[in-house]
């Protein structure tokens, strides 16, 4: 093997960073100089793991902690798409000349020789021209690429295979990328051209995953909908998890497990601050069922006002909690949709109810539905009796844990990391790609 210079570059979002870091890690330990552009506080993050951090400097990092206060403008938007248009322009599209330019003045101080990137940073086709290296997409949500089977992505749609149902969705994905989004993919044109080059035809989400001479998708075939075609440079890795040291922290409950008949491990993510969308109507939802332990994990935010607020011995609140440690004695898994989370609970064989609309998360839920594995409570604000009365469906029917078992044989059947390694050597060494890759038709 010749070790290369692998430069990682990712939005300055959780999950755009995180999913990406084991695999760094990993190609490391292999053998190569792997180092990592960001900005913000993923910085600190990048020295942790032992690589080098090059920051933005040119680039601004605008994320989901600053926007609004940098552009409060947004705050008066009340249409979802309006919204959704806003943030693709101000997050990724308008971070393009800046990331250009970190890049190159990168490249000129240590010649990287490959650019691993998470789907929305729009540096990477653009490096691919300007400095003729190599680069590798990663997928970090499920499989945005527009097909006739599927919607517009962002919409939580799901397949329409039949003739009407692809002409239905053939004319929502027109108006949403032809019209709603339009000036989105006007603006990625226009910086094309700016830097030499032609125009794109595809939208341009379509365009930054099939110009990338790699894509690799986090996840599996069997947790993706059926489709008429998929891009040749595409190819499924399995679940790309964050890092870990491998050291599990036990919990002083785990002990006293055994004593409930079922367990409900409920998160919000680490990044929404409102315990009321999720965590409260659980909590109230099972708070007189003493043989239901709730396990809650909130990110930080008012654990110390939950425990006050629910002084009850089947709860345990927790900011940050090892899900590997609690995910195998868990029953059923309530998250807002986020889509590590998800692959790690389904990776557990864990059945999943998700609440979950926005960044994305629709989609993902979506996919939980339409295959089976979970409840899709298509809300942000669940009530509680509308997660009492999921959980109670997904314990009593046994096609979700059947469904579930047999996605996490899928799961675990991938060795990702290293997976992913042989994938990007194959790029490198320029060799024909060493295994065909067919989603389920």
């Amino acid at each position: 093997m010749t070790p290369q210079r692998i430069l990682f570059a990712t939005m300055p979002m959780d999950g755009h960073f995180s999913p990406l870091t084991g695999l760094a890690v990993h190609l490391k330990q292999a053998g190569h100089d792997v180092r990592w552009y960001v900005g913000g506080h993923y910085g600190q993050k990048v020295c942790q793991l032992g690589l080098h951090h090059y920051p933005f400097k040119q680039a601004q990092t605008v994320n989901q902690y600053n926007l609004d206060s940098l552009f409060p403008e947004r705050t008066t938007l009340k249409s979802p798409l309006a919204r959704l248009r806003f943030d693709i322009h101000q997050v990724f599209l308008l971070r393009t000349p800046e990331f250009i330019e970190d890049l190159t003045e990168i490249h000129a101080e240590w010649e990287f020789d490959i650019l691993v990137h998470d789907v929305g940073f729009t540096g990477g086709v653009f490096a691919k021209h300007i400095l003729g290296v190599k680069t590798v997409g990663v997928g970090v949500v499920p499989l945005a690429e527009s097909d006739a089977y599927v919607g517009a992505s962002g919409l939580g749609l799901r397949p329409r295979m039949g003739w009407f149902g692809q002409r239905f969705l053939g004319l929502v994905r027109y108006l949403i990328q032809g019209y709603a989004l339009n000036t989105c993919h006007t603006l990625y044109n226009r910086y094309r051209r700016q830097y030499g080059m032609p125009a794109a035809s595809d939208f341009v989400f379509d365009d930054l995953i099939r110009t990338a001479d790699l894509y690799l998708q986090s996840g599996v075939p069997g947790f993706e909908y059926p489709r008429q075609r998929i891009s040749s440079n595409i190819r499924f890795v399995g679940p790309l998890l964050p890092y870990s040291k491998g050291k599990k922290r036990v919990y002083e409950l785990l002990s006293k497990l055994s004593t409930f008949k079922r367990i409900i491990l409920v998160t919000q993510g680490t990044i929404e601050r409102d315990v009321e969308k999720l965590i409260v109507p659980t909590l109230e939802a099972f708070k007189n069922e003493p043989d239901t332990l709730v396990i809650a994990t909130t990110g930080g935010s008012q654990t110390n006002e939950l425990r006050v607020r629910y002084p009850i011995h089947n709860a345990l609140i927790e900011d940050y909690i090892d899900f590997n440690v609690v995910m195998p004695y868990a029953n059923v898994y309530i998250t807002n949709g986020g889509y590590g989370g998800v692959m790690l609970g389904l990776k557990h064989k864990l059945p999943i109810i998700a609440a979950g609309i926005h960044e994305g998360k629709n989609e993902i839920a979506a996919r939980l539905g339409y295959c089976q594995v979970g409840i899709d409570l298509k809300t942000e604000r669940p009530k509680p009796g509308q997660i009492y009365k999921a959980v109670d469906t997904i314990l009593s029917d046994i096609t979700y844990r059947e469904n579930v078992q047999k996605l996490g044989v899928e799961l675990a059947s991938y060795n990702t990391n290293e997976l992913a390694e042989r994938y990007i050597t194959a790029l490198y060494q320029e060799c024909p790609q060493f295994i065909s890759e067919e989603i389920i038709a």
